[in-house]
């Protein structure tokens, strides 16, 4: 019984933790663009672009 009484205030804790962590992630726009990502991997910046041979 003394157990609960550690456990379910450490579990209150870790979820208003987890709650308050979600609304700050929130407010600082972690959630603005969520396709951005999504769409970066698929665009290759590391190749240069193909130069033409010289001409003689």
């Amino acid at each position: 019984m003394t157990g609960l009484a550690f456990l379910i205030p450490i579990a209150l804790g870790l979820g208003l933790f987890g709650l308050l962590a979600f609304f700050w992630a929130m407010r600082s726009g972690q959630f603005e663009d969520l396709d951005g990502a999504a769409m970066r991997i698929l665009i290759d910046e590391a190749d240069p672009e193909p130069q033409e041979p010289p001409r003689s």
